[in-house]
């Protein structure tokens, strides 16, 4: 009997402890499924942030080869510009060329066909030296005024043209009311005229007209500022010029030549 309560004893002592060994296998399992389910959670967030990040990888990367896409076709487009504006100003600078060598061939053939047509500016020279002279003869041969006068004529007639600018604008600021002012005049614009100084000429020649525009040698003035503006390759304005002459001084001495002028220039097509 005693032996069967003790063995009742260890059964219920074996059973215990069998239950308590039961018991916290259970409380282990639940914690481990506990922390899987916190691993699984933390993994799902965590692949969640990395499908985020490839997103916004890829919109990064899209964007960006767009950006390049349309700076590289901005940079294409303006090569192309550049190209055709390099083409153009090329073009241009041929059409420059070509107008230049058009102007120098017109104007070298006008001042080829005038020379064949009129004698040189010594020739010339002698004209008008012997014209102004001879309106000296009619004043005192011993005045001053009219040996300064005669000398000035002296040195363009023998084509001294520095010499007798110099001794006409001498003369004119000694002389200014000289009845030989206007004479004086033709000469110093001529004298200017045979140094190449043509808009001076021009200058000098359009204040004679104003001051003097009766005088003997308007028309000449007028033919010297022609010449003037044909050797500045004015030609438009040499031919209103010319036709101005050629309509006001019809019986000047000068016209036939101021004709043959204007049909020079009239005949060569620009």
């Amino acid at each position: 009997m005693r032996g069967l309560i003790v063995g009742l004893g260890l059964l219920m002592g074996v059973s215990q402890v069998a239950h308590a060994a039961l018991f916290g296998d259970d409380e282990a399992r639940r914690k481990i499924a506990d922390l899987q389910q916190q691993v699984q959670t933390q993994n799902q967030a965590t692949q969640a942030a990395i499908d985020e990040l490839k997103k916004n990888q890829q919109a990064l990367e899209q964007r960006y080869t767009q950006s390049l896409t349309d700076m590289l076709g901005k940079i294409d487009a303006l090569n192309q510009q550049i190209s055709r504006l390099q083409g153009q100003l090329e073009v241009a600078n041929h059409n420059v060329d070509m107008t230049q060598q058009r102007q120098k061939d017109l104007y070298a053939d006008t001042d080829s066909r005038l020379r064949k047509l009129e004698s040189g500016a010594p020739a010339a020279a002698t004209d008008a030296a012997q014209s102004t002279s001879g309106a000296v003869a009619e004043a005192p041969a011993s005045s001053s005024e009219n040996k300064d006068f005669e000398a000035a004529n002296g040195l363009l007639q023998v084509s001294k043209f520095k010499e007798s600018f110099d001794a006409y604008q001498k003369f004119l600021q000694t002389y200014p009311a000289s009845t030989h002012a206007a004479d004086a005049m033709y000469g110093l614009g001529f004298s200017q005229f045979s140094l190449k100084n043509y808009k001076a000429a021009i200058a000098t020649q359009q204040k004679l007209l104003k001051q003097y525009p009766d005088s003997a040698k308007a028309p000449e003035a007028s033919f010297n500022i022609a010449n003037s503006q044909i050797q500045l390759a004015d030609v438009d304005g040499a031919k209103k010029t010319l036709r101005d002459l050629i309509s006001q001084y019809p019986k000047s001495d000068v016209i036939p030549r101021a004709q043959s002028r204007l049909k020079v220039l009239e005949s060569i097509k620009r």
